[in-house]
């Protein structure tokens, strides 16, 4: 019987060439990965269901960012014409790498379905969510140096390495690296965010710092790619240019631009929406503070504050009181 890791195609089936028409008509029906996004768009609506059925709001951007841009995205990654043609363009494989591992997670996150869980949850399960919230494997997981080192430098390893030609010849290993792209990208921007209590999170200038860090190097890789003279993936792209009269080189180095471009574009975008949240809480925390300074000179100057005004009102009840009974 042959090894798994050594199960290869003799040579890749090459698709009709990319046109217009087949990136709207390429699609491929994964049932299982249909099955799972629309079990996790179905939870998610349940709870938002559950939450406004007690009469609590949920933001509709919320819902709308999870379901629709972040699930939707990665059907969109993985059952359009960007998985048809993910091992024949190394370009369209960049493509569908950006979207799994920033664009998908982003969304996902911005839904917040953590805190949608914890104010859903029954109280078992909700005491045991917070228990792996809690636990070291989360904390370590959601390390920030750990998770900004694998998110920069798997893609090093996967290019650069025979990783790349082994995940284009088995299967197997081709689902696992877009379930790694994934997954990696919410470990690294699901506590960035910070909009669920999620292990790993950090004061603002240094998420800032962390997603700065994160922009060069992804630029040092689309240049590094752009500047290979070498096809990644060896002999899998040869029969790109006996089939189109495509050079699978000058393909790759579409693959680099858009890696170079793209995460550029994402990492700034974010950086702003982060300098955006630092700003608002900086304003709530301000006005904290301002509260907390009144009360104090309202006790100090012997105003009646908040806690006077309830005694006096309490005195009022029990001589109103005590006069009902003369």
């Amino acid at each position: 019987m042959t090894p798994l890791f050594v199960l290869a195609a003799e040579a890749p089936t090459v698709p009709p060439p990319l046109t217009v028409t087949r990136g709207f008509t390429a699609w491929e029906f994964d049932p299982y990965l249909a099955a799972v996004v629309l079990v996790a768009a179905g939870l998610y609506l349940y709870g938002v269901w559950r939450l406004r059925g007690r009469g609590d709001r949920w933001s509709g951007w919320r819902t709308f960012s999870f379901v629709v841009l972040g699930l939707g995205s990665i059907v969109v990654a993985t059952q359009s014409f960007l998985a048809t043609y993910d091992t024949t363009l190394f370009s369209v494989h960049m493509v569908q790498h950006m979207v799994l591992s920033m664009v998908s997670p982003i969304f996902l996150a911005l839904g917040a379905p953590v805190t949608l869980a914890l104010r859903t949850l029954a109280r078992r399960p909700r005491r045991w969510l917070l228990v792996l919230l809690h636990s070291r494997v989360s904390k370590v997981l959601t390390f920030p140096l750990l998770t900004w080192s694998v998110f920069v430098g798997t893609p090093f390893a996967l290019y650069f390495t025979s990783w790349y030609g082994l995940t284009l010849r088995n299967t197997y290993f081709h689902e696992a690296l877009h379930l790694h792209f994934l997954l990696v990208g919410c470990l690294f921007f699901w506590p960035l965010l910070g909009l669920d209590p999620v292990p790993g999170r950090i004061p603002y200038p240094f998420r800032m710092l962390v997603v700065f860090l994160a922009l060069p190097v992804h630029a040092w890789l689309g240049i590094a790619i752009m500047s290979s003279t070498e096809v990644l993936g060896g002999d899998w792209y040869a029969n790109l240019g006996r089939e189109w009269g495509a050079s699978s080189l000058s393909d790759q180095r579409t693959g680099g631009g858009i890696l170079w471009a793209s995460g550029d574009l994402v990492g700034l975008i974010i950086l702003g929406s982060l300098f955006v949240q630092w700003l608002h809480a900086s304003e709530r925390e301000a006005e904290r503070v301002d509260r907390r300074l009144d009360r104090q000179e309202r006790r100090a100057a012997g105003e009646p504050g908040e806690e006077s005004e309830l005694a006096a009102y309490n005195a009022m009840l029990a001589r109103l009181h005590a006069r009902s009974r003369r």
